[in-house]
């Protein structure tokens, strides 16, 4: 348990976000980059839709030369100041566009970051940690079940839970805390962005739940450490993902009737389910995180599900929409 909270402990410290203003200011006079390279640099060449968002909020404009970074294809792509300025930037250190596109791409293009892959280090540590999943009931008997989500506010997250009775279905119970973010959004990296909020808001509870179900994956993950899993491991609870997009994997089929369901697959191993949970919308993907069956983490979701998505989660959502509005 010590070396997993030394991982969120690493994690923390990270600043992401400067990392890539670092990377990005690397970039000489003259020379272009990607998106996919500075991914790259970090670790993990799927974070290239994060740098694009880092980039967005860049502070320092023209000090730190994101006008420098562009599409893989060579196309210019997006800048805050408007992609005339970005073209008149870029032609100003004798870089040639034409229709769009940066000329010569190839023979200007800069990828020799100097890097300690940060996203790297993280992915290790996920997969290191994925071997303590346990995919067992821990439980006799469910009494309650939590849900709980994250929303956003500028830098504020604001995590919700919800408990229910299990065999009534009533609420009983329900906290919202607040607390500042400083890990970007990257879809595998969610637990490092997250976690921290959840375990604010699983601690401020009188007990716990029997089993937490949260918004986001479990094992069906490319690591097979999705948030559900993570925070399962490190508050030592049994826990269920539920995601209403498909991370990794493919449906043996897609269900078309409501309360249908199918294995997802990825690698030639079960992952989790595709379940159609509510008839006129899309499925919603499970899977169990930790100390929790797939056949029961199943259960449990079918149990809950008036809508779409199960009510202790669509609970947490709406209740901590609310609270941030009030705030």
């Amino acid at each position: 348990m010590i070396n997993l909270i030394r991982t969120h402990i690493v994690a923390s410290s990270m600043n992401i976000y400067q990392t890539v203003y670092n990377l990005v200011s690397q970039i000489p006079s003259g020379r272009i980059s990607t998106y996919a390279k500075i991914a790259t640099a970090l670790g993990d060449v799927r974070a290239a839709r994060a740098v694009g968002r880092i980039l967005n909020e860049n502070p320092k404009l023209i000090q730190i030369p994101c006008h420098r970074v562009v599409y893989s294809d060579g196309k210019i792509g997006g800048y805050t100041l408007g992609v005339k300025k970005k073209i008149e930037l870029l032609r100003g250190e004798g870089i040639k566009i034409v229709d769009g596109k940066v000329r010569s791409f190839s023979s200007i293009l800069f990828s020799d970051f100097v890097t300690d892959y940060p996203l790297k280090k993280l992915r290790d540590e996920q997969i290191k940690i994925s071997k303590k999943v346990v995919l067992e009931d821990s439980f006799k008997k469910i009494e309650t079940i939590a849900g709980v989500d994250v929303s956003y506010s500028k830098n504020n997250t604001y995590g919700s839970c919800v408990i229910f009775d299990y065999d009534t279905k009533k609420v009983i119970d329900e906290k919202t805390v607040r607390t500042k973010i400083d890990f970007p959004y990257i879809s595998i990296y969610l637990s490092f962005r997250e976690y921290p909020v959840i375990k604010k808001t699983v601690e401020s509870l009188k007990e716990k739940p029997t089993v937490l179900m949260i918004d986001g994956n479990g094992v069906l993950h490319p690591f097979g450490i999705g948030l559900a899993s993570h925070a399962g491991i490190l508050l030592d609870i049994p826990t269920i993902g539920v995601a209403k997009t498909l991370l990794c994997g493919k449906p043996e089929f897609i269900p078309k009737k409501q309360g249908d369901f199918s294995r997802i697959i990825y690698k030639n191993k079960m992952i989790g389910f595709c379940f159609k949970s509510s008839k006129n919308a899309k499925p919603i993907f499970v899977s169990p995180g930790h100390k929790i069956s797939f056949e029961s983490s199943l259960k449990v979701v079918q149990g809950f599900c008036k809508y779409r998505i199960p009510e202790p989660i669509r609970m947490a959502d709406m209740i901590g929409k609310r609270r941030r509005e009030e705030s």
